[in-house]
């Protein structure tokens, strides 16, 4: 789960992590309202999207006047904006975030990621701020710094003050930027986050160091613990068909192939995707409906794929082990009773139950294709999609 920048900068600072002041504004008037309260003569009015690289698509301006923070905040509401993270269909500005610009001398770069591979909470760092660590990795390798963090002792003091000397601090500054480092280790840990990334990390002319910016992400598996970074999910940032889908505790990620996918586990269902790819044709989604999958999941699963616009096709792929194939077939037949699904679909059973599956799709009077094996399956989802296949 992804949070907003003033989200992050919330969280970041219950920690002890030096944030610039600022207020969240979901209008004109409040934006500037919010200039008001803050005071000083120059802002940083920020489109909050859970998207990077918001300053080139025009997501941040400088203001200097009540009226430069009106009419940037007027830019920027209920418009969708396009970065190069978003896709071109963008994502909706429904709120802006009004903050105190310092003036500062320096810009680095600070994240911290969990490294799955490594099984470790890896810290990187660069003197080269404000640009995104994939360009630094690309053209100067050597500048990233980077740090293992042992899970048994966590992020100890001496690795923080490495960091800081690495980065071309000076004591003072390396004093303040230390207990960054380790408040925003806290914040990552005690959140339980798998990213965090606070890019640029500035030095102020009197030597502090603040988080000017900050983008968070979090373990959907932890939210029960984790109420407070629960409760910030913006659905509106969400595809609407993946937040349809968590209503429902399906697991899905929407593609933009042709060929919808209904497969139980996250295995099978990544191997569906890359047969029909090979076959030559492209997935629309990613859905693993999971190991007990009534007949009422199975037609929500159903209705979700169905609802794409772009969908040509259906596969249903079921290899049943504590699932039930019968349970399928129920499924596939109500969905189809109850929607008006005006696209092929093709059905492949197997595994527990796989005879009584079959003889309810053969007795429910419906146009299917059937398959036998998972290959079989996938070419004629292809050639369904194709038009050079009708049910039978």
């Amino acid at each position: 789960m992804d949070v907003h920048e003033y989200q992050a900068k919330e969280l970041l600072g219950s920690f002890g992590v030096p944030v610039p002041k600022g207020a969240v504004a979901f209008s004109a008037d409040q934006a500037v309202y919010a200039a008001t309260e803050l005071g000083g003569w120059n802002w940083a009015v920020k489109a909050q999207i859970h998207a990077g690289a918001r300053g080139k698509a025009g997501g941040v301006k400088i203001c200097k006047t009540y009226h430069e923070v009106r009419e940037a905040a007027q830019g920027m509401l209920g418009k969708r904006m396009v970065t190069i993270q978003t896709g071109p269909e963008g994502k909706p500005v429904q709120r802006v975030y009004v903050e105190a610009a310092e003036p500062f001398d320096r810009e680095l770069y600070l994240g911290y990621v969990l490294d799955r591979k490594a099984e470790r909470i890896r810290v990187i760092a660069s003197q080269q701020g404000g640009m995104e660590i994939e360009e630094i990795a690309r053209t100067d390798p050597d500048a990233i710094l980077q740090v293992i963090v042992e899970p048994a002792v966590g992020l100890q003091a001496f690795q923080a003050r490495e960091l800081a000397f690495q980065l071309g601090l000076s004591i003072k500054q390396a004093q303040s930027a230390v207990s960054t480092i380790m408040n925003a280790y806290r914040a990552f840990r005690d959140c339980d986050a798998t990213m965090l990334e606070i890019n640029p990390l500035v030095v102020t002319k009197d030597d502090r160091v603040l988080a000017l910016d900050a983008k968070m992400s979090f373990d959907d598996n932890a939210l029960f613990r984790r109420h407070n970074v629960a409760d910030m999910h913006d659905p509106s940032q969400q595809d609407p068909r993946e937040a349809q889908a968590a209503e429902h505790n399906l697991n899905y990620i929407g593609l933009d192939g042709e060929i919808g996918c209904i497969v139980n586990g996250a295995g099978l269902a990544w191997a569906t995707m890359d047969m029909i790819k090979h076959a030559g044709g492209e997935p629309a989604n990613f859905l693993d409906v999971g190991g007990g999958a009534s007949p009422d999941r199975i037609e929500t699963a159903m209705k979700l794929v169905a609802s794409d616009a772009n969908v040509k096709a259906i596969l249903v792929n079921i290899f049943a082990g504590i699932n039930r194939c019968d349970w399928v077939a129920k499924g596939v037949v109500q969905a189809c009773g109850n929607l008006d699904v005006k696209v092929p679909l093709i059905v492949r059973l197997a595994g527990t139950n796989v005879e009584e599956g079959r003889k309810i799709l053969a007795d429910s009077g419906l146009k299917l294709i059937t398959a036998e094996t998972l290959a079989e399956a996938a070419e004629k989802a292809v050639a369904a999609c194709q038009g050079k296949l009708q049910a039978a």
